[in-house]
């Protein structure tokens, strides 16, 4: 009892909510023992379902949005102490980073790669389905590393302390974390087994919660670009954009971007902007000073004025749940080509995006100011691309954790004023109390 106390929030959880599913065979003496495709299936879609809404909460800590006290939204106490950075001692009904539900995908990922392969016989579908289970594994395990672990750095990964690897049910296994390296080493391991499986170059609309091989090579590019692995990034890049390369093109058609049924979409797993959090948050000036109001297009189709404030359009919605979409897949290879120096593929990557979000007159001035950057500006000119792209989609933080780690100021409705100072250890976020006590080895 002891042990499962340790991870009781991995396994217990997990095994209750899969025991209650009319769609699996509870044997007499209680364990659940999927036996058919089928039922394999229904247990991957829990571990799909299961996956957290945690990006949120990490544009939460960035310098995307304010948070308003005096909104009309009653879930104001729940974010505040996120959005305060108050990581010690937070009110306890402060909403939790999803460390647990991430876990209890990894187990609904374990069941498959564990007992399907024994089990069913050899099909198409048993590969996709086990090839999707390594990609969800990878992907949970990724974000884990990037919530509660330090940015990598190649130099100090094998010693910096990473988070749990469980790759089995093992309820008498000590869950120790283990170093960044080796959870990227799990990673890799996994997205290359994926890869070998997968076996659909994209999902069908509505099912494309589901990973495909586009979707795993979309999650190896953002990986290599985590890791500064920049050649392999664009490598990545470029085997997604085989399959799928289209864009919106906002002069033709202006719709948001990252709606699950676009034409932009990857994986649509994911509700990055949830409607609790919209209600009581507005654009940042950061965010919202970074756009050419008058030539770039998203801005109408993000931003909305009420009164003083300015609301974000995007999120708050099932049809804009998104993981992965093409536009990452442009902004990474030119990132990633501009850090190797090769300006020229970087430039004609980047206007080939910028040219569907700018009217003809900000794409024509800026064809002519990217034409004349060198490195350093147009690195800077891609990742405030990029902070303009994906506002409310869960990318910021993460850019800012792996680029600058720069200062941050958030202010209450009191005036007083809440400080991240430049690379603060709070770039990291603490494992939450209930996986602390429930796991001491944490």
């Amino acid at each position: 009892m002891k042990n499962i106390l340790k991870y009781a929030f991995f396994f217990v959880t997990a095994i209750t909510t899969v025991s209650c599913d009319d769609y699996l065979d509870v044997q007499p003496i209680g364990k659940v023992i999927p036996e058919t495709l089928t039922d394999y299936r229904a247990v991957l879609t829990k571990g799909y379902e299961t996956y957290p809404s945690h990006k949120n909460l990490a544009s939460l800590r960035g310098d995307e949005l304010l948070l308003d006290p005096y909104s009309f939204g009653p879930d104001y106490p729940f974010f505040k102490d996120v959005y305060h950075w108050n990581d010690a001692t937070p009110d306890r009904i402060t909403t939790q980073f999803q460390y647990a539900a991430l876990y209890n995908t990894i187990f609904y990922a374990n069941v498959i790669i564990n007992d399907a392969n024994g089990k069913l016989e050899v099909s198409d579908d048993k590969d996709q389905l086990i090839g999707e289970a390594y990609a969800l594994r990878a992907y949970a395990y990724f974000d884990l590393l990037n919530l509660f672990a330090k940015p990598y750095d190649a130099a100090t990964a094998g010693t910096d302390k990473g988070v749990p690897l469980a790759l089995k049910v093992d309820l008498e296994q000590a869950y120790v974390p283990e170093s960044t390296a080796r959870i990227y080493e799990q990673i890799l391991s996994d997205k290359e087994e994926a890869k070998k499986l997968l076996n659909k170059d994209t999902q069908s609309k509505g099912l494309n919660y589901r990973f495909s091989k586009a979707a795993i090579y979309a999650l190896e590019t953002r990986v290599f670009l985590y890791q500064k692995e920049w050649a392999k990034a664009i490598e990545s890049a470029d085997k997604a954009l085989a399959i799928k390369s289209a864009l919106v093109d906002l002069n033709a058609t202006p719709v948001l971007a990252n709606r699950y049924d676009g034409v932009e979409s990857i994986l649509a797993l994911e509700d990055v902007f949830v409607v609790g959090l919209k209600n009581i948050s507005y654009a940042s000036s950061e965010l919202t000073d970074a756009y050419d109001q008058t030539n770039d297009l998203r801005y109408a189709l993000y931003f909305q004025r009420f009164g003083g404030d300015i609301s974000i359009l995007k999120g708050g919605e099932d049809a804009q749940k998104c993981s992965f979409r093409t536009s990452e897949l442009y902004l990474t290879k030119a990132e990633a080509s501009a850090q190797l120096n090769d300006l020229t593929t970087a430039k004609t990557t980047v206007l080939t995006f910028i040219k569907n979000r700018y009217k003809a007159a900000g794409f024509n001035q800026l064809s002519i100011e990217i034409d004349a950057m060198n490195q350093t500006e147009l690195l800077d000119f891609i990742g405030e691309e990029r902070h303009r792209e994906f506002a409310a989609e869960g990318h910021r933080w993460f850019d800012l954790r792996r680029n600058n780690q720069k200062e941050i100021l958030h202010y209450d409705g009191e005036g007083n004023e809440y400080k991240l100072i430049e690379n603060d250890p709070r770039y990291t976020i603490p494992f939450p109390k209930d996986a602390r006590l429930n796991n001491p080895n944490l």
